[in-house]
């Protein structure tokens, strides 16, 4: 589906890869969580699907900002998308316990796992329904948003272009893409701290100046003291209880004192020597999925391989240059 909807845009002009990316997430997530392609729907009722998300995911934006006011930001609109998105995930939890009803739980858990397995753990038909919408925008804002910059970077660092390139080339072009032929591209993937999974240096660097979520938010959950005070004077080091803590993700990741001075430019290469873990407790020094109990799924190998999948099928259809 993303080499298609390349294809089909390519004229003379400038191709924005963007949209076409938010496809392609859209439906191999949606075909890891329902069971089934996302192409399998009607193209007006997979373009109503896209832009009911995009525009839910731009309120719940604007409602973040209150915290507790959110309810004051609740327009018609989003409640008619959120019904309309609420529906469309229940068709197919329906859809999946129909099929384990005709043809029993052991065909179902294999067309239908992910639902299966919620439904094991949560009896709340609805809880499922919501853990999978949870997922399916995770899934694809997230990895969509990150191979987007990463491309836009590829393109204007032709040594990184380059040294990927002739990683890729090796690759034959026949047949699926595999699992293992992507794991065994060092130059895509690396590990520098042993408390790290594998990353691709690539998407790592993208990641790192873009992040998915440039701010969050997070509550104590009891009454903390820090190494150092909070706020513009640094004496205030007590957090009390239930007190709300936003911190920049987006501002972490561009400290000079971590990442030195160069640290707003594109360099893949700083990941090669694992210096960088060595900077700050791992897992705080990079949270490009955020960490902590809080961690996002979608750190789960899933939006790796998502990723790396996508840039490397991309890059053996087309000859990209600087």
């Amino acid at each position: 589906e993303l080499l298609d909807g390349i294809a089909e845009a390519v004229t003379d002009g400038i191709v924005d890869l963007r949209p076409i990316i938010f496809v392609y997430t859209l439906g191999t997530t949606a075909k890891l969580l329902f069971g089934e392609p996302h192409s399998n729907m009607a193209q007006d009722k997979r373009e109503a699907v896209r832009d009911n998300l995009d525009y839910a995911t731009f309120v719940c934006g604007i409602r973040a900002h209150p915290a507790d006011g959110a309810w004051l930001y609740n327009p018609p609109r989003f409640r008619a998308i959120c019904r309309a998105v609420s529906e469309w995930a229940t068709f197919f939890v329906d859809k999946a316990f129909r099929y384990k009803d005709e043809f029993g739980e052991e065909a179902a858990a294999e067309k239908y796992a992910f639902i299966v397995d919620l439904r094991r753990e949560m009896r709340d038909i609805e809880l499922v329904r919501e853990q999978l919408l949870h997922i399916l925008v995770a899934g694809r804002d997230s990895t969509a948003t990150w191979l987007s910059w990463t491309i836009f970077h590829l393109v204007r660092n032709p040594d990184a272009l380059e040294r990927l390139q002739r990683e890729t080339a090796v690759i034959p072009k026949e047949g699926h893409l595999t699992r293992d032929q992507i794991q065994k591209m060092h130059f895509l993937r690396c590990s520098y701290h042993n408390a790290y999974n594998a990353y691709s240096r690539l998407t790592e660097t993208a990641l790192r100046l873009y992040p998915t979520l440039p701010m969050n938010l997070r509550f104590i959950g009891k009454a903390t003291v820090l190494p150092r005070g909070r706020g513009p004077d640094g004496r205030s080091p007590v957090l009390l209880q239930g007190s709300g803590i936003i911190f920049s993700i987006y501002h972490l990741h561009r400290l000079e004192s971590i990442y030195r001075p160069d640290s707003r430019e594109y360099r893949s290469q700083r990941w090669e020597s694992g210096e960088l873990s060595k900077k700050a407790r791992p897992g705080l020094v990079y949270v490009d999925f955020n960490a902590g109990p809080r961690l996002c799924l979608e750190r789960k190998d899933f939006a790796l391989m998502e990723a790396s999948y996508a840039i490397v099928s991309i890059l053996h259809k087309y000859r990209i240059t600087s």
